[in-house]
């Protein structure tokens, strides 16, 4: 069994782990970071996005043993350590970016990630980068205008009701 060890949300995190174990389940199991959802098991939903090394990534399709001295991001460590949200998530929360909320923690770690390369998206840029992100409750609507908040843009004058 391979010994990893990586920082995820800024604390180291070692262990053995049988070689076939993806991230998100090391993520889930064995850290208790339960955040991060399995969806799909395909990759398509997106549910499981977390950052590797600063870059959105679908947990579901990587082996824990390939994030071996990486630093990892989670929506655990996405808040402030005293429970302040981050932007996105005060944006999903203030513009209703969410209804079940399964989806919402990938929805978030990809427009963090979003946000991070492109400051102030239009709404087609956020449309075409949360694409592999599915939502089956909210229709896009909500989340598109949590991420413009996000931005600082004026969500009344970009997204019409």
């Amino acid at each position: 069994m391979p010994h990893i060890s990586m920082t995820v949300n800024g604390k180291v995190a070692s262990g053995d782990v049988d070689g076939r174990v993806l991230l998100v389940d090391y993520l889930r199991d064995d850290l208790g970071l339960t955040g991060t959802h399995v969806g799909c098991d395909t990759s398509q939903c997106g549910a499981c996005v977390v950052h590797v090394n600063g870059t959105a990534v679908k947990s579901c399709t990587m082996f824990a043993f390939e994030a071996d001295q990486a630093k990892i991001g989670t929506i655990e460590g996405q808040a402030e350590a005293d429970g302040t949200l981050c932007a996105v998530q005060q944006a999903f929360r203030e513009h209703h970016g969410l209804q079940c909320g399964f989806c919402t923690p990938g929805m978030v770690m990809s427009a963090v990630a979003l946000l991070k390369e492109t400051p102030k998206p239009n709404e087609a840029d956020i449309r075409a980068y949360l694409e592999g992100n599915i939502c089956r409750c909210t229709g896009y609507h909500n989340i598109v205008k949590s991420v413009l908040a996000a931005s600082g843009q004026d969500v009344a004058a970009r997204v019409v009701d």
